[in-house]
């Protein structure tokens, strides 16, 4: 009996680190407004599990543009962007979570596609 007792004990306690939930991803939050982002810049560690989160505080419809980035990155949620990967579009009201881990370390572009013109612009740093 003592033995058994032993081997399941045994048995738990090297169960335990192989079972532990994974940790909660990097929240990193943006909000838009007409007409820029806030922050306009990000920055994000190579390797690390990241939950984008995006809300559009202002009167129009925006878009959260970075295809090289999101081209680049492993999406947990790829539905959350447009068909080609390339951008969020996102409703005056509306708020969205991106969970992805970056890929290789650079610079991305980040821009707004329907109001780049009118200075929405930003960009993206993976180290």
């Amino acid at each position: 009996m003592k033995r058994s007792v032993i081997q399941c004990g045994l048995l738990v306690a090297l169960a335990g680190p192989c079972c532990a939930a994974a940790p909660e991803p990097v929240r990193v939050n943006v909000t838009m407004v007409d007409y820029q982002f806030s922050p306009d810049h990000l920055t994000f560690d190579h390797a690390v599990h990241y939950r984008l989160h995006l809300e559009n505080h202002g009167k129009e419809t925006h878009e959260f543009t970075a295809p090289t980035f999101f081209g680049a990155a492993k999406l947990d949620n790829p539905g959350a962007l447009n068909r080609e990967h390339t951008e969020v579009v996102m409703q005056p009201g509306e708020s969205k979570d991106i969970f992805l881990t970056p890929g290789a370390p650079g610079t991305y572009d980040l821009r707004c596609s329907d109001h780049d013109w009118a200075g929405m612009i930003g960009g993206i740093t993976v180290r």
